[in-house]
């Protein structure tokens, strides 16, 4: 196994990923600032005076958590896939980067830590949205931000294992459909999972989003228990595993 090779120059891609950012924040924010307050008005305030209280709350407070954790979810991937692959694959800013004293692992783990960065931002904005809509019910949503950055560890490194991984950009939409979206439908956002078969609950363990939600949705309705703890060791657990495989991936595909 490759020795990895990670300093504090990761930063300076991250920094360099955020210059460029800076320039283009405004139409890059508006998409997924957007989409989920078009699900919130269309399902929250149209859908949901049909649905009846979940757990003693209306649709739109159960949905709007949820959502947070969605926005973080999306920002985050489209960043370390699309994005990352067309750095390193069209406009060869890897093939730069490690021209210099920057390491490929360096490169990498800059660009993950931008996406983690795109999911506190995004999702940070949602619940400034839900707050002004009267929908945070506890202090403890300040809290929300630390775990968008678990959140953002998990799809980053989802991200660029897929982006070591496809030949071609175009491949991407098999990322998004078969793990992007089914996540984000079953994940506990649009209702929740006691309604489905044991087997499907029990599955549900397997899908990231489904313990971000669970861990923002009690912080921002107060409803805490010990059982966050669980979620979020299990959001550890995962960024641990998955750290070291985009950095093996990124290092065959550029200089295998």
């Amino acid at each position: 196994m490759t020795k990895v090779q990670i300093s504090y120059r990761a930063w300076k891609v991250f920094w360099r990923n955020f210059v460029v950012f800076r320039k283009t924040w405004l139409t890059n924010i508006m998409f997924n600032f957007l989409e989920p307050l078009l699900y919130l008005a269309a399902m929250g305030y149209g859908l949901g005076q049909y649905i009846p209280a979940i757990d003693g709350m209306d649709y739109i407070q159960f949905l709007a958590p949820g959502l947070i954790a969605s926005s973080a979810m999306w920002a985050t991937a489209a960043e370390c896939t699309y994005d990352s692959f067309t750095r390193m694959k069209y406009q060869k800013i890897y093939h730069a980067l490690i021209a210099t004293p920057i390491s490929l692992d360096e490169v990498v783990v800059g660009e993950m830590i931008f996406g983690t960065f795109k999911s506190v931002l995004y999702g940070s904005v949602i619940l400034l949205v839900i707050f002004l809509l009267g929908l945070v019910q506890s202090p403890l949503a300040l809290l929300v931000p630390l775990v968008l950055v678990l959140c953002g560890l998990v799809f980053a490194e989802l991200g660029m294992i897929w982006t070591g991984l496809v030949p071609k950009i175009d491949t991407f939409s098999y990322f998004f459909t078969l793990i992007i979206t089914p996540m984000f439908l079953f994940a506990g956002i649009f209702f929740p999972l006691d309604t489905l078969p044991l087997f499907a609950q029990r599955l549900a363990w397997i899908i990231p989003l489904y313990h971000v939600v669970e861990i923002i949705r009690p912080l921002v309705l107060g409803q805490c228990s010990l059982a966050l703890l669980i979620h979020v060791a299990w959001l550890l657990g995962f960024i641990a595993i998955f750290f070291y495989p985009p950095l093996y991936l990124l290092r065959r595909r550029l200089t295998g």
